[in-house]
């Protein structure tokens, strides 16, 4: 198969399309360890539609996931469309971040990594590595933990802390990461991860970190005239190439 190809999603109706990118986001998360089982969640914005989202409806593992199970909400809680309900703090966290920051999709997680950095007083990512400067300017932060979301004040509050960045790091808590499309929103949750376990490794030396200049972060952000694939192209091919490796070892997604 070509690296170029368009990966079969089985429907061009973009419900559909939100709801097999949803399925196979979650199991991905589940081969890279970026998920609690049950807990923790996914959601879409709903094409065509304001107010509603998608989610895998609480009780499902993420690593059984199917398109036909996503249910559709809104922010009061309610299901409009499948069977299954909404977990309280889903409804609470994830409606408000989209209807105030206008994200398609949010991500949250307790991933192990960017978690353990959390849990520093310092949590602050540095960018000491190509990877990390891609994250320069791209993080905001939520210094005080509140306990659990049992109420969409809590979500609301958590968009005051993101405004207009994509990616939110909860001190005590996890991270969130928004995109436009489910492929740009897990790439980046993927690489962040990365980036936090290589930060909390070389932590663990207990030597100095070496931080790059921001001239040097301000070139490695700055795209190239000559780059053949440009980094919406980086973010589809990267998503396209999981769903292949998903069809080969956890196969079903998009049912």
């Amino acid at each position: 198969m070509s690296v170029h190809s368009l990966h079969p999603v089985g429907s061009a109706d973009p419900v559909h399309r939100a709801k097999v990118h949803l399925a196979a986001s979650l199991r991905m998360a589940v081969t890279d360890e970026l998920e609690e089982g049950i807990d923790n969640h996914f959601t879409v914005k709903v094409p065509g539609r304001e107010g509603q989202y998608l989610v895998l409806p609480f009780g499902l593992h993420w690593s059984e996931a199917r398109a036909s199970d996503m249910i559709v909400f809104d922010e009061e809680g309610h299901t409009l469309e499948g069977h299954g309900v909404v977990e309280l703090s889903a409804q609470c966290i994830h409606a408000p971040l989209h209807r105030i920051t206008g994200a398609n999709v949010v991500l949250h997680t307790h991933q192990h990594w960017a978690m353990a950095l959390n849990m520093l007083q310092d949590n602050r990512l540095l960018s000491a590595s190509q990877t990390a400067a891609f994250f320069d300017g791209q993080i905001a932060y939520d210094d005080h933990y509140q306990g659990l979301a049992s109420s969409v004040t809590e979500g609301e509050r958590l968009a005051e802390c993101l405004g207009t960045k994509p990616i939110l790091f909860m001190k005590n808590h996890g991270v969130v990461v928004t995109g436009e499309t489910v492929a740009q929103a897990y790439r980046r949750m993927y690489k962040l991860e990365r980036v936090c376990r290589a930060q909390v490794m070389a932590l663990a030396t207990g030597q100095a970190i070496e931080v790059l200049s921001p001239e040097v972060v301000a070139r490695v952000n700055t795209p190239s005239p000559d780059d053949r694939h440009p980094r919406a192209e980086r973010e589809r091919m990267f998503f396209e190439a999981r769903m292949r490796v998903l069809d080969r070892d956890l196969p079903g997604y998009a049912d």
